[in-house]
């Protein structure tokens, strides 16, 4: 990528590495994501195993509320700090000291009751509040050179 590159033209260049279904879900997830949180941040990393979409607070990844992170098998929607999240339906998965993600079989996912309180809890739990005004913007963090494949 050329310096002049935008963030908006890496991240389709990120998507096309995707088989098209994929990027597809990821792009409608990202839409109903971004008209949740239009003052957070999305912060990029399109690392070795996962590309991943941040909603942050600030420009930095421990402001993290929520991710969508994706890979060649699917999207999931990663809680940074998931495993403080009251979870009265078991939609979380993982068993980090501190993640926990669900999977994404369509947008639509995001927006069932009990995905939506979790959400919420973890927007409540964040450690910096969300702005109140302003537009969040996208900031590409990390590209790794070597990748699994995306297809």
């Amino acid at each position: 990528m050329t310096l002049t590159t935008t963030p908006a033209k890496q991240l389709d260049a990120f998507l096309a590495k995707f088989d098209p279904k994929i990027a597809k879900l990821i792009r409608s997830c990202r839409a109903a994501l971004r008209k949740r949180f239009p003052t957070a941040n999305e912060i990029v990393y399109d690392n070795y195993n996962f590309f991943v979409i941040g909603y942050c607070a600030s420009e930095r990844s421990s402001d993290c509320i929520v991710s969508l992170a994706a890979n060649s098998k699917g999207v999931g929607l990663s809680f940074y700090y998931g495993a403080t999240i009251p979870d009265p339906h078991k939609l979380l998965q993982g068993s980090g000291n501190q993640n926990r993600f669900i999977r994404l079989p369509g947008a639509a996912t995001l927006s069932q009751p009990e995905v939506r309180d979790l959400i919420d809890d973890a927007v409540a739990q964040a450690k910096t509040p969300l702005p109140k005004t302003a537009k969040g913007h996208l900031i590409i963090k990390s590209i790794s050179a070597k990748q699994r494949p995306r297809k």
